[in-house]
């Protein structure tokens, strides 16, 4: 398709649905704010440990070891995600464990996959 297919033929501007669309869109703030909460989910090794963390809550090891990746490597992305508020964790014992923050998470993994499977 050419550049000219995706333009309109005539300059008119539809003032009634431009009002509206400022009135109805977030502020810039929040439009960042989603912009950098994309740029969490825009890394396929962040992207793979929260598919992990969808099927059960995970340690560190457990993660390592389906993942294949090194501790350091993990608990990095790990930190990431925590600081993004899309995982939590809690001690038992000696032991962390990683969950999905809330359900929020789990509806954007799951909405993305389904977009994927079109």
């Amino acid at each position: 398709m050419e550049e000219k297919d995706l333009c309109c033929e005539l300059k008119h501007v539809h003032d009634d649905v431009c009002e509206q669309v400022c009135v109805d869109m977030p502020n810039e703030d929040t439009l960042f704010d989603v912009a950098e909460l994309f740029k969490i989910f825009g890394d396929s090794t962040r992207i793979r440990i929260l598919s992990a963390l969808t099927k059960a809550e995970m340690c560190v090891c457990d993660i390592c070891s389906v993942l294949n990746m090194t501790k350091s490597a993990v608990s990095h992305q790990l930190r990431i995600l925590r600081q993004a508020k899309l995982v939590k964790n809690r001690r038992q014992g000696k032991e962390i464990f990683y969950s999905l923050d809330d359900d929020h998470v789990l509806s954007i993994i799951n909405i993305a996959l389904e977009h994927i499977a079109e």
